[in-house]
């Protein structure tokens, strides 16, 4: 008996650590990532590096032209799993130079080597120590996809005492990791980018099999009391669109408030892809440089 439960041990070890194999291949080897700043960012902006926890943080600033004295910290998107990509790298750039804001990018672990708690490890203390040097009144938080959620996570897991950003945008936000939001396999017919199978794996590999509908990785289930001063923008054939509801719905319910902004047939992070539809990055990026901007 005992060298039969012995077995079935070692195959379920097999099976899981062939399903993170299985989940770095889905998200890994379909985008073109760059983990460190592109040459053309390094012209057009400052870039600064620094150590923190043992993991790099990336400055980007304006060279010249339009000054802000914003700072926002950018928690970027890939399922928990994926470095930044060309892409994303071009969306900071676009946003330092339109509005002369400073970006700091934390280079967060990612799974499978490292999950949730290697995350929050680093990213608290970073945003506290973010916090004693930085009004406010002048910070904001922005997140795109897992780094949304991230976001959402980290504003619920904050003490009292630690003040939070003057607002919150977060783009296509990854809310509830367990997937379990039925309206979500209507809307991956028109997703494009993403599978509900796929971001299931992910989960399993940055929750580290842990309980999914914990608030540190769905901030879905967390004291949505905390969410102040958050706009959220969402495209409708994007599968993670239909929790932005359920989150508004909860938000209602304990009396608070949040912005949505909802987009006709935009997909997942449109804003950023340099292959979505041009009329429709154009209406998101506008309202997010208002939302940025405006006090």
């Amino acid at each position: 008996m005992k060298h039969k439960k012995g077995t079935i041990k070692k195959v379920m070890i097999v099976i899981i650590a062939l399903t993170l194999v299985i989940a770095c291949l889905a998200f890994y080897g379909v985008q073109d990532v760059i983990s460190f700043p592109t040459k053309q960012i390094k012209e057009d902006c400052k870039v600064e590096t620094y150590e923190y926890n043992n993991r790099k943080v990336f400055k980007i600033s304006p060279k010249e032209g339009k000054i802000s004295n914003k700072k926002i910290l950018y928690f970027h998107g890939g399922a928990y799993m994926a470095e930044m990509t060309q892409d994303h790298w071009e969306f900071i750039e676009k946003l330092v130079i339109d509005t002369g804001v400073t970006v700091i990018l934390p280079d967060y672990p990612l799974a499978p080597k490292y999950n949730y708690k290697d995350v929050f490890a680093m990213v608290k203390p970073l945003y506290e120590e973010i916090v004693n040097k930085v009004n406010t009144d002048d910070l904001i938080m922005m997140g795109d996809s897992a780094g949304g959620g991230l976001c959402l996570a980290l504003l619920e897991d904050l003490d009292e005492q630690i003040p939070v950003p003057s607002k919150t945008i977060v783009i296509s936000p990854w809310l509830d990791i367990s997937m379990t939001n039925e309206k979500m396999k209507e809307v991956e017919k028109f997703d494009n980018d993403l599978s509900i199978d796929k971001l299931k794996l992910a989960a399993i590999a940055y929750s580290g099999g842990m309980y999914t509908q914990n608030y540190l990785l769905s901030p879905i289930y967390g004291d949505v009391s905390k969410l102040k001063n958050v706009t959220i923008l969402t495209g409708t054939y994007d599968i993670l669109n239909p929790d932005v509801y359920e989150l508004e719905d909860k938000i209602v319910k304990t009396g608070g408030s949040i912005k949505i902004k909802t987009y006709e047939k935009a997909g997942h992070i449109w804003i950023i892809k340099s292959n979505s539809d041009k009329k429709l990055v154009d209406e998101g990026y506008k309202d997010l440089l208002e939302g940025i901007e405006n006090e």
